[in-house]
């Protein structure tokens, strides 16, 4: 994995935020339109979206990293890495479909394409080894951010990712034999401790998603 070239491409971005505000500026004009299960804190809601993004977008790369080392541990890294290799060309080469868009701006379509499809992994992993493949829960942080792309964009990166998901993912994987063998580990209480240890990306950074209105 090319974790170095997802950084140099992160920090250009941030630093171009840095330079010209370009996404704060447009995150400032999009509060009022955002679905209202989004809550966001009174006080300075332009400055956490800007937040959220900003380490929405930095977690890709340990995000990538991580994936690929437990798929390694778990004997199915050769069916697995080429999705991940796959969320990392979202980031260095982004599809047509993003032309126009630069910066954090730009590197926010490519995260939310990049995390949707380790979640596309993580749903699969669990359904076979009963916990996810990483433990850093992004279900809420991806819905926050297909809210910030909007509709109906962030609907063709969604149908994007189902399309690669199912091309590159064969179910059989995990009945391997490396694969059972690697299941029969995951009752240590140790990894159930440490891995309960790891936040909800979105409430971590403030955002949260009340769904009972």
């Amino acid at each position: 994995m090319n974790i170095a070239a997802l950084r140099e491409r992160i920090d250009s971005a941030l630093q171009h935020e840095t330079e010209h505000g370009t996404l704060a500026a447009e995150l400032a004009g999009r509060i009022d339109g955002l679905h209202r299960a989004i809550r966001l804190p009174c006080a300075d809601a332009p400055g956490t979206l800007l937040r959220f993004v900003r380490a929405y977008v930095d977690e890709v790369p340990e995000l990538v990293e991580a994936a690929a080392s437990v798929a390694t541990e778990a004997g199915i890294d050769a069916q697995i890495k080429p999705v991940l290799r796959l969320a990392e060309e979202f980031f260095l080469n982004p599809p047509q479909m993003m032309e126009g868009h630069e910066g954090l701006e730009a590197l926010l379509d490519e995260a939310y394409l990049a995390h949707r499809l380790v979640e596309e992994v993580n749903d699969r992993y669990i359904a076979h080894f009963g916990q996810p493949l990483i433990p850093l829960d992004t279900t809420v942080a991806n819905l926050v951010a297909h809210q910030l792309i909007g509709e109906p964009f962030a609907n063709q990166l969604d149908a994007a990712v189902h399309h690669a998901s199912e091309t590159l993912l064969d179910p059989q994987i995990f009945s391997s034999e490396s694969a059972n063998v690697y299941r029969a580990q995951l009752t240590s209480p140790q990894l159930s401790a440490a891995w309960h240890n790891w936040p909800c990306l979105s409430r971590q950074l403030g955002v949260e998603l009340q769904l009972n209105q």
